[in-house]
Order: C-alpha cells, then sequence, then structure tokens
C-alpha cells in the first residue's frame, strides 16, 4: 500500500508499471482524477491540507479498502496546491484476485476522496475566489459503503 499526497503532478503510467505484480493478482483498476470546469469560468482550483492529518486519514481508509476487499496492493496520491483545469489531481489504483473487488475498492476510496478527506478546496475564477462546499450528490455516494 503506497499513499502519496503532493504538490507535483505524476504519470499514470509510470506508477502503475509494476503495481499488483504477483501470482494472486487477476486484476488491476485504475482512476485518474482531472481537474474540470463544469462551469466555464474556472481558472484553477487550489487545495489545501494539513500534511500529517490528510495522510494518515487517507492511509486509514486505504487500510479499510485492503482489509475489506482483501486487496493485494493499493495505490492513492492526491495533489494539493495550485492547479489548473485539465491537471490530475488524483489517482486510485487497486489489485486483488477478482475485478470486482479492485472495482469496488477503488470506488469507495474514490468516493471517500471525494467527500471526506481532509482538503479545503478553493475555485478560482473570473469573478474572483470562493470555498468548495460539500454535494449532497457526494455525501449520497457514501452512503452505499
Amino acid at each position: 500500500m503506497r499513499i502519496s499526497v503532493q504538490e507535483g503532478d505524476f504519470d499514470p503510467g509510470a506508477e502503475i508499471a509494476d503495481f499488483g505484480a504477483g501470482a494472486t493478482v487477476g486484476a488491476v483498476v485504475t482512476f485518474t482524477g482531472i481537474v474540470r470546469d463544469d462551469t466555464g469560468t474556472l481558472q484553477a482550483l487550489e487545495l489545501e491540507h494539513y500534511p500529517a492529518m490528510t495522510e494518515g486519514a487517507i492511509a486509514k481508509i486505504a487500510a479499510e479498502a485492503v482489509a475489506r476487499w482483501d486487496l493485494a496492493d493499493c495505490l492513492v496520491i492526491h495533489r494539493y496546491g495550485r492547479l489548473a483545469v485539465g491537471d490530475r489531481i488524483m489517482m486510485v489504483a487497486t489489485a486483488s484476485r477478482h475485478r470486482a473487488a479492485a472495482f469496488a475498492a477503488a470506488e469507495f476510496l474514490m468516493d471517500y476522496l471525494k467527500s471526506r478527506a481532509p482538503f479545503w478546496k478553493k475555485e478560482i475564477g473570473a469573478q474572483g475566489e470562493a470555498w468548495v462546499a460539500a454535494k449532497d450528490a457526494d455525501e449520497d455516494a457514501l452512503k452505499r459503503w
């Protein structure tokens, strides 16, 4: 299991080059999140965090996913700082014996990162800056777990 909270970009291909290598792994699922502009006015997204708190919280939920779905491996990368539209913001990878477990664990981790990981997000646009509030849809996604 590897957790990385980092300011710099990452290469998804390089991150999974040897990920999940092993005789018992039958599935590797990856997801890479990209900063998107839903309104046509976003210039950047700025993420703040407390390093020890954020890394510890993500490690705890990743360990839960590993145990719950019997994962062979788990990777979570999440960026912070100022990110432009189109920048990679996060990546989740899971490896397991079977694809259903790998997919479920990846979705669980993505839902957690979207709504519960301790990041504070600020949208920066032509009209100014605004902190991003929690969305009901993100909260609802957590209820299935």
